[in-house]
């Protein structure tokens, strides 16, 4: 496995050689923050990311995200230019080594949270859902909440230019089942998949987070009847999947260590997200440790069956609480995602002793 780190930039509180210095690191996943969804990416820019990068003595391999435009979602007649402009930042993309665009087909919020820093018994904090404090509130209250929380960082999928629209946005997703938005979205891989094959990049698209409706908006990427509907509507090894526990694990119908198992088996899964969530009684969850008894994810679990299907690809410590007085993008810090990466390369170390 390739471990990674997401890093944003010259946005980002964490520097480069702060992530070369945590054992086992070989890159981190990028992008590019300031250029809104749908439009093509400057060249310029992508080869300045990936320097940067590459001068700290790490790769950059995988991108996160290539936002799709809603228009694209929403099938409208002007989604071809977008998808036109998605394919041209592909290959630029592929001109300077990515080899993985994760992306997602969220309708207008591509993550949602009731808390950004809910204080822990632990003395830490970290994101929370609480379907009580999201249902019935005004999207627009949810919005400066997030906003609020985010102590001035860019939260992606959260951009204020992009939000300001949520009116229109809501009346335009207005009726719209999971079948249409499905239908939508094999459109969208129908034209890219091609290209994605022409320059040897794998798409892998995310899970909805969390993996259920919210404010009524359909969600079509929820569980392994979803991601095995999505692989088989382009059936082409280009057309995958990230597999993150935390998403998925939000709901806890889902049997985390048997999709990890089924789709990196079927190399389906080019990158995968690492994180662990503790439900409450009422379905509730927030993040915590990634120590598989801090929470509700079978992490080792899941590292076992990526050890015997002897995975290759990309994966990254998904979302750390804040520890230890760290102030910065909240999920973000470096200090608890430095613990758990090394807690996992400590049970991949003992797998591969194992053998």
């Amino acid at each position: 496995m390739k471990m990674t780190y997401r890093w944003y930039g010259r946005d980002d509180h964490i520097p480069l050689s702060h992530f070369k210095q945590v054992p086992g690191t070989t890159g981190v996943v990028g992008g590019i923050f300031h250029i809104p969804a749908g439009e093509d990416w400057p060249e310029e820019d992508v080869k300045n990311l990936v320097q940067e990068a590459n001068d700290a003595g790490l790769d950059l391999e995988v991108i996160e995200s290539v936002n799709v435009h809603d228009d694209i979602k929403l099938g409208l007649p002007s989604r071809d230019r977008y998808i036109e402009n998605y394919k041209s930042t592909m290959r630029t993309l592929s001109k300077y080594g990515i080899k993985v665009i994760c992306y997602n087909f969220m309708p207008i919020f591509d993550w949602t949270r009731s808390d950004l820093a809910m204080p822990l018994e632990d003395g830490s904090n970290a994101l929370a859902y609480e379907r009580d404090k999201i249902e019935g509130i005004d999207p627009n209250e949810l919005i400066k909440n997030i906003l609020e929380g985010s102590k001035g960082h860019a939260m992606p999928g959260w951009e204020p230019e992009r939000l300001a629209g949520i009116k229109k946005l809501f009346e335009q997703y207005d009726g719209m089942t999971e079948e249409t938005l499905f239908n939508n979205l094999v459109y969208f891989l129908e034209q890219i998949i091609p290209v994605a094959k022409e320059c040897d990049i794998k798409m892998a698209i995310h899970p909805d987070d969390p993996p259920w409706p919210v404010f009524g908006l359909p969600r079509i990427v929820k569980n392994e009847a979803d991601l095995e509907h999505i692989i088989k509507a382009v059936d082409e090894p280009e057309n995958g999947l990230t597999l993150c526990s935390g998403s998925l694990g939000a709901n806890q119908d889902n049997d985390l260590v048997a999709i990890f198992d089924k789709y990196t088996a079927m190399d389906r899964a080019p990158f995968l997200h690492i994180r662990n969530v503790k439900h409450n009684e009422k379905g509730d969850f927030h993040e915590v440790a990634h120590k598989d008894d801090e929470g509700t994810v079978d992490v080792m679990g899941i590292l076992k069956v990526l050890h015997k299907n002897d995975y290759q690809g990309y994966w990254r410590p998904d979302h750390g609480r804040m520890i230890w007085g760290e102030e910065g993008r909240p999920g973000y810090g470096l200090y608890d995602r430095a613990l758990g990466a090394s807690y996992i390369q400590g049970i991949w170390d003992t797998l591969e002793e194992g053998e």
